[in-house]
């Protein structure tokens, strides 16, 4: 299969080998009734392994292979579509006849393995290893790794670093200064002599774009990629100012937004994004750009494609500055495309500039962000965009490329662009097989009244955490000190830091012109690379054991810029909206009433919920459901499984559990069905010690007009 996905590597075969020989020496005369549920296993994993990287560029890790265990996520995310159904052909040939073999010999017995067969698969584990250290070149993980190979190595690495922790102490480890990452650099020379002519911001964030799309950024990182999937932002693009050497800070939309919108990098792990953290500050959201462009009589709107109250975007954009923050329900007109995450992207084009239009009628400046959702997985085209493109990703995006192409004609028509500062980007990257850093790879187009005074190709490296900064900047607007990054709208002397964690790896630049590449195993490598994103750097040497643990300390430290501790924790994802429900919940994702999702509860803690629910009008009966995941794999909660809700009977709950490991990635699901609506008035989340007294906790407003949520 390799030779056929692109994915050729020595290491790569022998990654291969290793489980063979593995499998091999397991199975191995063994009854078919006990093999046969191992290979399967293998089987799917190999397949969601195929398809997770033709979807979003990256390999499952560890934690990714629960989510194959729940079949409501596999369905959504597939949507009834394999990028490649032939690697399911060949795994479901290659079983067959392995079971027609069992059948035929089940009367010969097999000769026995050699005694000491057990150490061909750990030789070959072990030189897999050793030419990991001996090689200079990069490569991506899927080229390099067998999937449960690459869950052993992480489980080793894992174990490595406990013991030495273990051994030489936390008192031996102090991590790097984290201010070269944090402070706000606004000592640049300026590229416009004056404040921007603009009267107003537009922010489009394209679903999951990477920067190799834009023939300019192509051209200026001299990169190998050739296929033009966005021809009309390519050609948007020459009339722009381009940042061909943009760093994506993490994956998911919610971090993605967090950063550019609050100029601060999100976890750089999978713990709580910090946009739901961000929901316990009454000062840091302040620093916001819609909250600091809103101080200044702007009219702040954010209009997204798909619905608002997962990751509980319904109550982060209003805290940290929007005005008006509307989802799918604001579109009135029938879309183009069914697709099951929202919009399809003509569709939610035209919509916006319907939205732009009312916008301008008005006298107050405004600015608007508007967040896509056409080029998510299992990605949205029509049937001739389909039949014209390898893969329904490929189709996807030139379907998007098209409907922006428009959107922007028609904004010039109307005169939108002599007058706004228009920023077109992406929350995230969904990668490209076979391109270096594609993950991070991201892009910034600036559309500016001013634009012969700006370059068509900035120098120097950005980041989404620059963006909010960089508006300021442009305005001449003071920015606050709790934003981090410079602002594209000046030139530097010098290099900067900047940290990014995509695809299992932590990246690190130093400003100085070295890349540092840390893996799941804490192994790190470290480049001469003026840049951050480039085609290929030469390999300077690596290392592991304590200078690891202090790149993976630093990251740690970002990611308390807000919570030092997910401990006495209350998040209240409750409000008065009154939701109107389904005759049937269709999907645990989409239908989901709440936004308390990728929680992180430490180990050891004690988890409270509260939950008020009641139905809204006269006469109604109404089911309420109550799930919980962890990677979205369902966890049992000591509840009913459905329970009614009536005008007369509210549903009221109070519940805890316990945590004894730590848990990441948590998510509740509340569903409901029936005839009517409901209002969910109170979902407490509420994480303490399990040794601390209650009522040990920080309280979060219940709404924006000051009214406080009452303690348990």
């Amino acid at each position: 299969m390799r030779p056929a996905l692109g994915w050729s590597d020595p290491l790569g075969y022998l990654s291969d080998l290793c489980i063979a020989s593995l499998m091999i020496v397991l199975l191995y005369r063994r009854p078919w009734w006990l093999a046969l549920p191992v290979l399967v296993a293998w089987a799917l994993l190999t397949v969601a392994a195929v398809e997770l990287v033709s979807a979003v560029g990256r390999l499952p890790d560890a934690a990714d292979l629960q989510y194959l265990g729940d079949p409501q996520f596999m369905a959504s995310s597939a949507a009834g579509s394999l990028a490649h159904p032939w690697v399911v052909a060949a795994l479901s040939i290659g079983l067959t006849l392995w079971l027609a073999s069992q059948w035929t010999g089940r009367s010969q017995p097999s000769p026995r393995l050699h005694r000491h067969a057990w150490l061909l698969p750990l030789a070959l584990l072990l030189a897999h290893a050793g030419m990991q250290q001996l090689r200079s070149g990069t490569a991506e993980p899927w080229q390099l790794f067998n999937l449960p190979h690459q869950w052993l190595a992480a489980g080793v690495g894992n174990a490595q670093l406990r013991l030495e922790e273990w051994l030489v102490g936390d008192s031996a480890d102090i991590p790097p200064p984290t201010e070269g990452l944090t402070r706000l650099d606004l000592n640049g020379q300026k590229l416009l002599p004056a404040p921007g002519r603009s009267r107003n911001v537009l922010i489009v964030v394209l679903e999951g774009i990477p920067g190799a799309y834009i023939g300019a950024n192509r051209q200026a990182l001299n990169s190998s990629y050739r296929e033009n999937l966005m021809p009309h932002l390519s050609a948007w693009a020459e009339r722009g100012m381009n940042t061909p050497d943009y760093v994506l800070h993490s994956h998911q939309t919610i971090r993605g937004l967090y950063a550019m919108l609050c100029g601060d990098y999100d976890k750089l792990d999978n713990g709580t994004p910090k946009g739901i953290e961000i929901l316990t500050q009454s000062q840091r959201n302040r620093a916001c750009l819609p909250a600091q462009l809103r101080s200044r009589g702007f009219a702040t709107h954010y209009l997204q494609g798909a619905g608002l109250r997962f990751m509980a975007k319904d109550r982060i954009m209003p805290h940290i500055g929007f005005d008006s923050t509307r989802g799918l329900e604001w579109f009135k007109k029938p879309g183009y495309l069914d697709f099951p995450w929202g919009k399809d992207d003509r569709s939610f084009f035209e919509g916006a500039l319907d939205y732009i239009g009312q916008l301008r009628r008005k006298e107050q400046p405004w600015m608007l962000t508007l967040l896509t959702v056409g080029t998510h997985q299992p990605y949205s085209a029509p049937a001739e965009y389909l039949q014209r493109h390898k893969s329904r990703k490929q189709a996807a995006v030139s379907y998007l490329d098209d409907a922006l192409g428009r959107f922007l004609t028609e904004l010039e028509r109307q005169g939108v662009l002599k007058d706004t500062l228009v920023i077109i980007t992406s929350d995230e990257s969904h990668g490209i097989d076979g391109v270096r850093l594609a993950s991070a790879w991201g892009f910034s187009l600036v559309l500016a009244p001013e634009q012969d005074q700006l370059p068509r190709i900035k120098s120097g490296v950005y980041g989404h955490v620059d963006l909010s900064a960089s508006v300021l900047d442009y305005f001449g607007f003071p920015a606050p000190k709790a934003l981090s990054g410079r602002s594209l709208f000046r030139d530097y002397p010098q290099g900067r830091e900047i940290m990014s964690y995509t695809n299992g790896m932590l990246r690190h630049h130093d400003g100085r012109g070295t890349l540092t590449e840390c893996d799941f195993q804490q192994r790190c490598r470290y480049y001469a690379s003026e840049g951050f994103i480039a085609e290929r750097a030469p390999l300077l040497g690596q290392y592991g054991g304590r200078r690891a643990r202090q790149m993976l300390a630093q990251a740690t430290a970002l990611d308390h810029s807000l919570l030092r501790t997910s401990l006495n924790q209350f998040y209240q994802f409750g409000s008065p909206t009154i939701i109107r429900l389904k005759a049937q919940v269709q999907d645990d994702w989409t239908d989901n009433l709440i936004g308390a999702q990728y929680l992180e509860l430490p180990k050891g803690s004690l988890t409270r919920v509260r939950l008020t629910v009641r139905a809204t009008g006269p006469k109604q009966k109404v089911y309420i459901l109550l799930k919980a995941k962890e990677f979205e794999q369902d966890v049992p909660l000591d509840i009913p499984a459905k329970m009614l809700v009536t005008p007369e009977k509210p549903l009221q709950m109070d519940f805890t559990f316990h945590n004894p490991e730590s848990r990441k990635a948590f998510s509740f699901h509340l569903l409901g069905y029936g005839r009517g609506a409901i209002e969910v008035s109170d979902f407490s989340v509420i994480t303490e010690s399990a040794a601390e007294p209650q009522g040990a906790i920080n309280k979060l407003p219940l709404s924006e007009n000051g009214d406080k949520s009452r303690a348990i």
